[in-house]
């Protein structure tokens, strides 16, 4: 287990009898470092996750792991909406899309690197249920955003990424792909936006968001036969 430091949120409760069987990033999307912490251990804001990694990628633990950190809100995840009773929560610090959207420092993504490795290993998380905040909350949030080395993670071992697929299978039915992935289809377009942010981030601001490009076909594919056979 990587070393960290430990600041205490008050912003949990019991988790109940659900397995922890997800990791969900997000980004903390405030102008600084130091307004976010607060904001997480601030008992009036209602939010917290369990850990915080800086810029420099100094790792602090906020909530314990047995414990349920409020970091998802609203949220779904094939057939689950609570989804902080089964998830592990990590906020990366960036200003998001709001305050100036910013890479991630290698730093930052080396210390994710080591303590995701940790958390999959301790709770046996599969490759896809390595997930972004937008992947669960498609309608609502953006994080961690078309920006986040997403593919960096997954040569790590943490998580899926096919790379730049051109052909959809003949009979593709995005909708019903996604679906068996995982996500909320309440609005099919936000659910594919949330895919290409992950799985497809060149895609984002430009013509092809939202839309069954060949491309988003062949990937959800993809992914949604991985899932099937894990």
């Amino acid at each position: 287990m990587p070393s960290h430091r430990q600041t205490s949120s008050p912003n949990f409760d019991d988790r109940g009898v659900a397995p922890i069987d997800l990791l969900l990033l997000h980004y903390t999307g405030m102008p600084t470092a130091e307004a976010a912490l607060a904001r997480l251990c601030d008992p009036a804001s209602k939010v917290s996750a369990h850990y915080f990694i800086d810029l420099d990628g100094a790792v602090t633990q906020l909530v314990e792991e047995n414990r349920r950190a409020w970091h998802a809100g609203a949220a779904f995840w094939a057939g689950a909406r609570d989804i902080n009773a089964r998830s592990i929560g990590i906020e990366l610090v960036n200003p998001g899309h709001e305050w100036g959207y910013a890479d991630f420092p290698a730093a930052q993504i080396e210390a994710l690197i080591e303590l995701g490795t940790a958390i999959t290993a301790r709770y046996d998380i599969p490759a896809a249920r390595i997930l972004a905040h937008s992947d669960v909350a498609p309608a609502r949030r953006q994080d961690p955003g078309e920006r986040f080395p997403w593919a960096r993670l997954a040569a790590e071992g943490l998580g899926w990424f096919e790379g730049a697929l051109t052909d959809a299978v003949p009979g593709s039915a995005l909708h019903e792909d996604l679906g068996h992935i995982g996500y909320d289809l309440t609005s099919v377009e936000d659910a594919v936006t949330a895919f290409q942010r992950h799985y497809c981030p060149h895609l984002i601001g430009t013509q092809s968001q939202g839309k069954a490009s060949a491309e988003t076909l062949a990937t959800a594919r993809a992914l949604s036969a991985h899932v099937r056979a894990s």
